[in-house]
């Protein structure tokens, strides 16, 4: 038998099980919904569905909260980590981007090069002959 386990981000959890898995009460996971820490999938019928990220994500928020912060601390927290996120990605792409353009000009230089005994010109008394 094959089991197919879901990705991280694909909703599969109703909210007693998200609960459970975050060691939380279900009422916690609809405050944070509230608050906007959280933004859970919802059915056609309006269920809330809950992904793996999004449990790390209340997970992360119970560990915050448990150091003494209160919800609008956790929340500008994880904004800022969020933003640290988006920016290591940039900068990551951006030293790749910089790496191929000095690679891409040592190319140009290899190929503008010409070996010493082609480029060999005499040079005597002021005038080339």
């Amino acid at each position: 038998m094959v089991t197919i386990r879901p990705g991280p981000d694909q909703a599969v959890y109703v909210i007693s099980v998200a609960a459970e898995l975050a060691g939380m009460h279900p009422q916690t996971l609809r405050i944070y919904e509230r608050r906007g820490l959280v933004d859970p999938a919802r059915t056609t019928g309006g269920n809330r569905r809950y992904s793996d990220a999004d449990i790390a994500m209340l997970q992360r928020i119970a560990d915050l909260t448990a150091q003494g912060m209160n919800l609008a601390g956790v929340k500008r927290v994880l904004e800022l980590e969020a933003e640290v996120v988006r920016l290591r990605q940039e900068l990551d792409q951006t030293r790749e981007a910089g790496t191929q353009a000095v690679a891409e000009v040592h190319r140009h230089y290899r190929r503008d090069l010409v070996p010493v005994r082609q480029s060999v010109t005499v040079f005597r008394g002021g005038k080339l002959r």
